[in-house]
């Protein structure tokens, strides 16, 4: 029994060990756009048109004030496309009348789309964007999400680094915005876990299958998104941010990531249950709605991160060392990553009680699209047979 404790403890202590070095050295190699350097124009100081995209259903309590920080950026040649999908509420009059103002210069920077009926085969949000798209005018196309608060100078810095990098796709990383200690434990191990299973650092180089993508800002070059397929290629992706970034990236066209604290906000979860709640939709997705997979994912996460804490109490011995040098690698994973996104390092020690939580995530992700046959998401059911088939 002693072997087995201490070849497990030193296996996740050398996890653990590398998952630190290489976030610690590798998220060094994420731009921040915030930096002065970044407040500049392009190369040879044109700006290129851009097309922010916004698909909205049932936003009524977040998509006026969102909507009118994308109208008010410091940079000249863009348009906004809001698209109502369907909604219940008042979404639809609130765009109809944020875009009958005028703005300062009186120039239509808002279009309105209103879609009243889905397709078959299509999930409604890839729906609304592929529609905004194919009425877009911009040489980039910015897809974001309705309760996305951006920065006057978000939208400038974007567009002066992906120029001066020849990036075909870039991803800025949002601020999250929390209120509540739920929120930042699930939020601080997410982030843990999302940046040891993507490397951000790694996208730029196309010998890896690392790939980036996020729904707050995901910024395309419209050619390359005629070349991916545009979202007709990922009509029934769950997971459509991470799916458009993998396209790109199979595809061979360059991608970049990039931080900015401040430039883009958004409150993603009210609590520890809005997280679970968000994710639910998203996890068995991931997981490409197989059980098996679903289930070996649970244990490896309780493993992983609950594994070393319940080694360092309960194993006999020496053989604690390995456990409790990996419970050394999270607390010192969490005082490098923590502060950037304003939680204090101290949430290591609720570590096991999150990534419980985030196995039941799972694991609840699962049961749910099981046993109603499909996932349910703002009020529309997509079968799981057919989510199954449009999976990749």
């Amino acid at each position: 029994m002693a072997v087995f404790h201490w070849v497990l403890g030193l296996l996740l202590g050398a996890v653990w060990l590398h998952r630190l070095l290489d976030t610690a050295l590798g998220m060094r190699r994420v731009a921040d756009i915030s930096r002065p350097e970044w407040d500049c124009l392009p190369p040879g100081g044109n700006w290129p048109s851009v097309s922010i995209i916004v698909p909205a259903r049932n936003e009524e309590e977040h998509i006026e004030e969102a909507l009118s920080s994308k109208l008010r950026l410091e940079y000249d040649n863009y348009e906004v496309l809001a698209v109502n999908d369907r909604s219940g509420d008042s979404t639809g009059a609130i765009l109809d009348r944020v875009a009958a103002r005028k703005s300062g210069d009186d120039k239509p920077r808002l279009r309105v789309l209103h879609v009243s009926q889905l397709p078959a085969g299509w999930l409604g949000k890839n729906h609304a964007m592929w529609q905004a798209a194919k009425s877009a005018t911009g040489d980039w196309l910015l897809f974001t999400d309705a309760d996305v608060h951006f920065r006057a100078d978000a939208l400038r810095r974007a567009v002066a680094y992906a120029e001066a990098n020849s990036a075909d796709h870039l991803v800025l990383f949002p601020t999250l915005i929390m209120h509540t200690m739920g929120e930042r434990m699930m939020i601080a191990f997410f982030h843990s876990l999302f940046i040891f299973g993507h490397r951000p650092w790694k996208v730029d180089d196309p010998k890896t299958r690392d790939h980036m993508g996020v729904g707050a800002f995901n910024m395309v070059r419209r050619s390359v998104y005629q070349s991916i397929g545009t979202h007709e290629a990922i009509r029934l992706e769950i997971i459509d941010d991470m799916k458009l970034g993998k396209l790109v990236k199979d595809k061979g066209f360059a991608q970049r990531n990039v931080v900015g604290r401040g430039l883009i906000r958004l409150r993603w979860a009210r609590g520890a249950t809005g997280v679970i709640e968000n994710l639910t939709k998203n996890m068995f997705a991931l997981m490409l709605f197989r059980w098996p997979r679903t289930l070996g994912a649970a244990v490896l996460l309780l493993l992983l991160n609950v594994g070393p804490f319940l080694g360092v109490a309960f194993a006999p011995g020496w053989t604690r060392v390995g456990h409790g040098l990996a419970v050394a690698a999270i607390a010192a994973l969490y005082a490098r990553m923590a502060p950037p996104l304003g939680i204090s390092s101290w949430y290591f020690l609720v570590h096991p009680a999150s990534g419980s939580l985030f196995a039941f995530t799972l694991l609840r992700s699962a049961v749910h699209a099981l046993r109603h046959g499909g996932v349910v998401w703002r009020g529309t059911k997509y079968p799981l047979d057919v989510l199954r088939k449009g999976t990749s």
